[in-house]
């Protein structure tokens, strides 16, 4: 039997990709590897909607855990821990199958991206320069010696100009290189789950009311005392990053859960139009009964 191709199941918070992913993976004897960026922090399990062992259904899941929550979040050093996975379980005959709604890790794992260094001297002379003139001159310079990436970058966003100025500096190089590019690495099948904007929102808000239930507050407040909110990744998710102002006595826990709910359908509009930008995703109706036989013939084609 020829090779499966590697799988990707992508698309919004609360699409319900999780539980496709654990489908394929029975149907087809594969395993699940984690792409979402939050789920790869340790004890952040509620927030994230990490599925519980039950929920994993006996299919084995890779790249949870793993962070740390006072670590800053890594596309690079994500990419260095998934490709050998992949590798290893092509390798084997078993079909790897992506599933989170980071895009930026999903690309990482499938595409041929490249993650230049840094290097804290150009980072901190370029960060006083924006502190002291704004964005504008930057932005401007960034013109001269890149205009591709001149054009990809907002000219008020300051923290990517100055990544994408330390890059040519770093390496002589265009920033634009070393942007996202649908050059593939692997052969691959990416599944986008759809669900209707007023269900995904429905679903956003019924979310957060279980997360609450199930003890948000309680696990932020004990992730707190390891350090949450010197995170910079981790202290800023959704959920987390409004109870902890609730714990600080910022908010109210009401406002704390009303703001995860609008935070959150925020997020989800920019993954789908992350999602949307890229033509090799399959859209396929969540709601539909067959999703599961719709899904194999993509991957079967």
């Amino acid at each position: 039997m020829p090779q499966l191709p590697v799988i990707a199941v992508v698309g919004p918070t609360a699409a319900g990709k999780s539980d496709l992913a654990v489908d394929l993976a029975l149907e087809l004897g594969g395993e699940v590897i984690n792409a979402d960026s939050m789920q790869l922090y340790r004890g952040m399990d509620i927030g994230t909607a990490k599925l519980t062992m039950e929920e994993r259904r006996g299919v084995p899941h890779h790249l949870l855990d793993v962070w740390d929550v006072r670590r800053t979040a890594s596309v690079a050093e994500y990419q260095e821990r998934v490709r050998p996975l992949m590798d290893d379980l092509l390798a084997r005959g078993v079909v790897p199958i992506l599933v989170g709604g980071s895009g930026l890790y999903v690309r990482a794992a499938l595409d041929d991206l490249e993650f230049p260094g840094t290097d804290p001297g150009i980072r901190a002379r370029l960060e006083a320069e924006l502190e002291a003139h704004g964005p504008a001159p930057l932005h401007e310079r960034l013109r001269g010696l890149d205009p591709e990436a001149a054009g990809a970058i907002l000219p008020s966003n300051g923290r990517r100009i100055v990544r994408a100025l330390e890059v040519v500096e770093l390496t002589g190089r265009p920033f634009s290189a070393s942007m996202p590019s649908y050059d593939a690495v692997y052969d691959s099948v990416q599944l986008g789950v759809e669900v209707p904007r007023p269900v995904l929102d429905e679903r956003v808000a019924l979310r957060v009311d279980r997360m609450w239930r199930a003890g948000l507050v309680e696990e932020v407040r004990e992730l707190a005392g390891r350090g949450l909110a010197e995170g910079r990744t981790a202290g800023r998710a959704l959920g987390y990053a409004q109870v902890l102002r609730f714990l600080a006595g910022e908010w109210t826990e009401e406002q704390a859960r009303e703001e995860t709910v609008r935070a959150t359908r925020r997020f989800v509009r920019r993954q789908e139009s992350w999602f949307r930008r890229d033509p090799r995703v399959v859209w396929l109706p969540q709601q539909a009964p067959d999703l599961l036989e719709r899904a194999l013939a993509q991957v079967r084609r």
